[in-house]
């Protein structure tokens, strides 16, 4: 029996020829087996070293983006449905990386599947990069051998779903960088400009106006004890983010009312309803039972409140409700959706009906996000007014009365 040599990764630095710097990785039984193959390309060698954490270390806490991963998967679906085999398929596409964590990860899944482990399975090893609504869809596509289609609807998903994490981002960064930027803007002229015209207010002898008092007398609480008001807001937003990862009760209230917040609510609600819709026509789609594929919906969602209706649903049709019914006894989806759904369920196109609902959802999103600066402009420009223009009011008050002064 022939025994099997393990291989090493070792990490190289040379130049061609024509003295172009060359650097790259490899896979090789030993030092001089990876020296002579770097000969042979030709390449005068600099330096080379093993790599310390393996070829399956280092890889599996680290995480590949959204984007990475669909063009993982679509390009493992393409050479699949040509009638590549898996392993072949995962060399193939790990040759073709530029990223070399893309690469190792595709090489240690070839490993894990040549040694007897499902694809699916394999990919349950790098939970930071695959969740675990892609794993089960895939392990459904195994099942019903057509892993190659499967792969090609994840991949359709995890772009979707990463375009709608991105509008929800670009909605909630722009009215946060402008208050943000107000606020420095505020504390900057609290520490560094009005005590230059407290000096000059302090040679005039005379009571100044109460909101320039005011000013001055906040412009040295913060120089004074600022300190401690930074270190109350950095405690407090790690004990908030602290809380949001591991008290479902406080997720739960901080989620609840984000819904109610003016305009943002509007937009969280319909990247809810979008996610809640696309996630179950595709697990729905994958052959997944309806109860098992609202299981993997609640997850999904993004949404405390919705992930809550979601479980509410699963447990009334696994009694025997249909869906239709069961989404309206939330009070929480709109009744164009539920009727949608209805309309689905009845004719026996849920996943073509859940679709439409995805679509008009994230096109309604779409155009809200587009119209958000111009909805909140005005009460942007409000808060600026009233940090920065009460500031400089007060800060000009007394000089409008220095001539009575003088005198």
């Amino acid at each position: 029996m022939n025994k099997k040599i393990k291989s090493e990764q070792y990490l190289w630095r040379g130049h061609n020829a024509k003295g172009e710097k060359l650097s790259g990785e490899l896979s090789a039984a030993n030092l001089i087996y990876a020296k002579a193959q770097i000969r042979r390309q030709g390449i005068i060698l600099q330096s080379i070293k093993k790599k310390t954490n393996g070829l399956f270390a280092g890889t599996r806490g680290k995480k590949l983006t959204a984007k990475d991963n669909a063009l993982l998967l679509r390009q493992l679906s393409t050479l699949l449905n040509a009638g590549i085999p898996v392993v072949q398929s995962l060399e193939m596409v790990a040759q073709a990386q530029v990223n070399i964590l893309g690469k190792t990860m595709l090489l240690a899944l070839k490993k894990d599947i040549e040694s007897g482990t499902s694809f699916s399975k394999a990919l349950r090893h790098y939970p930071t990069s695959f969740s675990s609504l892609s794993c089960n869809l895939l392990a459904a596509g195994e099942q019903a051998g057509s892993l190659d289609q499967m792969l090609d609807r994840v991949a359709s998903y995890a772009e979707k779903s990463e375009s709608l994490k991105k509008k929800i981002k670009k909605a909630l960064t722009y009215p946060v960088a402008i208050i943000s930027i107000a606020f420095l803007i505020t504390a900057g002229l609290l520490v560094f400009i009005i005590p230059t015209f407290k000096q000059v207010f302090d040679g005039f002898n005379a009571e100044l106006p109460a909101a320039t008092r005011a000013v001055i007398a906040l412009s040295d609480a913060l120089r004074h004890y600022g300190w401690i008001a930074l270190i109350g807001f950095g405690l407090s937003l790690y004990l908030l983010k602290n809380s949001y990862q591991k008290n479902s009760n406080f997720v739960a209230k901080v989620d609840k009312l984000s819904l109610r917040l003016p305009i943002i609510g509007n937009i969280l609600e319909k990247a809810a309803i979008a996610r809640f819709a696309r996630t179950l026509a595709t697990t729905f789609a994958a052959g997944l039972p309806l109860v098992d594929a609202l299981q993997s919906v609640a997850a999904a969602t993004g949404n405390a409140v919705f992930s809550k209706a979601t479980l509410d649903i699963r447990d009334e049709v696994s009694e025997g409700l249909k869906i239709q019914r069961a989404m309206n006894n939330t009070h929480l989806f709109p009744p164009l959706v539920v009727q949608m759904v209805g309309v689905g369920e009845d004719a026996g196109s849920l996943e073509l009906m859940l679709g439409k609902v995805a679509d008009l959802y994230e096109e309604d999103l779409n155009h809200a996000v587009d119209n958000l600066s111009t909805l909140l402009e005005p009460l942007l420009m409000l808060i600026l007014g009233v940090l920065i223009g009460g500031l400089v009011i007060a800060l000009y008050l007394p000089l409008f009365k220095l001539g009575a002064v003088i005198q």
